[in-house]
């Protein structure tokens, strides 16, 4: 028989043996906590009014209405990137319908199935209105190459700014992860570990790792880091995407993100999870490192605002 339990995200911290997991805008704010309540069941949707429409004039198109209107992803973001935009919740309550079970014992961090629909909990003014510009891939960002690892978030931030961009903001990662549904996991509201590079085999670090350059050109740290390797090659996972048409949100790497209203050495937390047994929600965030760790599961990728089109 399956439980039912709260899945509280908002403040969700992995365990520090999993190895967790700028410039920001000026409009963050911190995100609430998840009140702790029970969902109610969802109530009955109701029938929806037909929508009148006026009667438009038949007249034959000028040829400036024929051209292809340009999208407002193509001129709000660079071609790398994707436009992110649209309501964010700040607070969610999720139920877990299904846990994975290992060896006899259900994993809490590792839902097999969430309820449909996540309820917006928040008690600040909603929505939050969202808008910007995302990495479709984790960094490099490059189809066919692996993801950046072994990086702090000091370098990563340093890396982001020399192509005019800046880290994601934790709130940025979670919208652009779980959309404007509230998805548990970026693919939906069930784990899968098929769609997304997740759930492979923990391996337990032996001895210490350097930052990537360094660690490449030492054979005992490079033997010690594809031993310990899961990543997949970036576009190899092209089910794994968020509703904004962003991929690997979930698994593959741990992604650094900003925490605005911190101090330094304090902004630095983890999101998404990584190939291992571990959260993997959109949600869950690790704030147990400073902002000079760098773990062998730990990458990247880099947000920008988005440009404003002209109306």
């Amino acid at each position: 028989m399956h439980c039912v339990r709260l899945a509280r995200v908002a403040w969700l911290v992995l365990a520090p043996s999993w190895f967790g997991c700028d410039t920001v805008p000026a409009s963050e704010q911190r995100p609430e906590p998840v009140l702790a309540r029970i969902a109610p069941a969802p109530a009955a949707e109701t029938a929806k009014s037909p929508v009148k429409r006026a009667s438009v004039a038949k007249r034959k198109p000028s040829a400036k209405a024929q051209k292809p209107p340009v999208s407002e992803e193509t001129s709000a973001c660079p071609e790398d990137m994707a436009l992110v935009s649209g309501d964010h919740c700040r607070a969610v309550e999720q139920r877990c319908l299904e846990y994975k079970v290992v060896q006899g014992v259900e994993d809490d961090n590792r839902c097999l199935k969430f309820e449909k629909p996540t309820e917006c909990v928040s008690t600040a003014p909603e929505p939050r209105h969202m808008r910007y510009c995302m990495d479709r891939h984790e960094y490099p960002n490059k189809v066919g190459e692996l993801p950046m690892t072994l990086v702090a978030w000091s370098e990563a931030s340093r890396l982001c700014e020399l192509q005019d961009k800046r880290l994601c903001t934790e709130s940025e990662f979670t919208f652009a992860c779980e959309g404007e549904e509230m998805r548990p996991y970026a693919v939906g509201f069930e784990r899968d570990a098929e769609k997304c590079n997740i759930d492979k085999p923990y391996s337990k670090q032996h001895g210490k790792l350097k930052p990537s350059l360094l660690c490449d050109g030492d054979p005992a740290c490079a033997r010690e880091r594809a031993r310990l390797d899961g990543r997949g090659k970036i576009g190899d996972r092209p089910a794994c995407v968020s509703p904004f048409g962003i991929y690997d949100l979930n698994g593959n790497v741990n992604e650094w993100v900003a925490l605005p209203w911190k101090e330094s050495p304090h902004r630095a937390a983890l999101k998404g999870g990584w190939w291992g047994p571990v959260r993997n929600r959109c949600r869950a965030i690790a704030k147990g490192h400073d902002e000079k760790y760098f773990g062998y599961e730990v990458g990247f990728r880099c947000c920008k605002d988005a440009a404003k089109t002209k109306k």
